[in-house]
């Protein structure tokens, strides 16, 4: 009887056959680019209880923006460069000001030195995340399927919620972090990866697996790939971003979470006086 490991040989042997790059994806000086677009779940909680629909319809018109954004992912053999692209709110025709607080900034990863650099910009102070790559423990799957003409493997893990979104911030986090006894929200997630591209790169916090990450879930968010150019004309060198404030990502969660305990605090002393 043929094993499950025969199977993932045949089909990665496929996969390799069916490569249409004019450069080997094995060369160090191959590029590639990845376009992907992400979509999340608006999730009002209680409040959203008291809304009626043409409220909730309106408040998920206004988050749009939050709700689903694009991006592209540059890469090559260990390197990679994750950025969004920016979009102006579709009600008054500007920025997310906002928003752009606890959002993702310029990502880059190496994974052969296990190395993030992300840029972050809150309330108009520059920062430069440095630290290791997000620890994935993935357990492979056996499911298959296509996405836009790749063949993709399943693979899954389990994640700290905050180890995905640690540059992010929602109001409830201030009462939980008061608490020391507060459990550890735990996210899982679901990424289907292609062999057809050897890169251990993905979108976002999501890598190390044997080949792009196409598609990956997590919590409210899915994430997946709409376009890959491999090789293109117009190749520019990946670089990390430079500038900010040197800080990791857990002193950079303690800064978000100061800031917001201040601002909470001034504004009850207002209402009170």
């Amino acid at each position: 009887m043929l094993t499950l490991k025969f199977w993932k040989i045949a089909l990665f042997a496929i996969c390799l056959g069916q490569l249409s790059v004019s450069t080997s994806l094995t060369a160090q000086d191959f590029q590639g680019k990845a376009y992907y677009f992400s979509k999340s779940k608006m999730n009002l909680g209680s409040w959203g209880a008291r809304m009626s629909e043409a409220q909730k319809k309106q408040v998920k018109e206004r988050l749009k923006n939050r709700l689903e954004k694009t991006y592209i992912l540059s890469f090559n053999a260990s390197e990679s460069l994750f950025v969004e692209e920016e979009k102006v709110d579709a009600i008054s025709g500007a920025t997310d000001s906002w928003g752009s607080n606890f959002a993702r900034g310029k990502q880059y990863k190496n994974v052969d030195q296990n190395q993030l650099v992300q840029a972050q910009e809150f309330y108009g102070k520059r920062f430069l995340v440095k630290d290791e790559l997000q620890r994935l423990d993935w357990e492979m799957g056996s499911e298959v399927k296509q996405i836009g003409g790749y063949t993709c493997f399943k693979a899954t893990a389990v994640v700290p919620s905050t180890a995905l979104a640690w540059y992010s911030f929602s109001w409830g986090e201030l009462s939980q972090n008061a608490s020391s006894t507060a459990d550890i929200q735990l996210t899982q997630v679901e990424a289907w990866y292609t062999l057809q591209i050897p890169v251990k790169q993905g979108p976002a916090e999501f890598w190390g697996l044997p080949g792009l990450i196409l598609e990956v879930s997590a919590g409210d968010t899915t994430i997946l790939c709409s376009e890959i150019v491999m090789n293109p004309k117009e190749r520019r060198p990946i670089v990390a971003p430079d500038k900010g404030k040197e800080i990791t990502k857990s002193d950079y969660r303690a800064t978000i979470i100061a800031k917001m305990t201040e601002m909470r605090n001034s504004y009850g002393r207002r209402r009170r006086s």
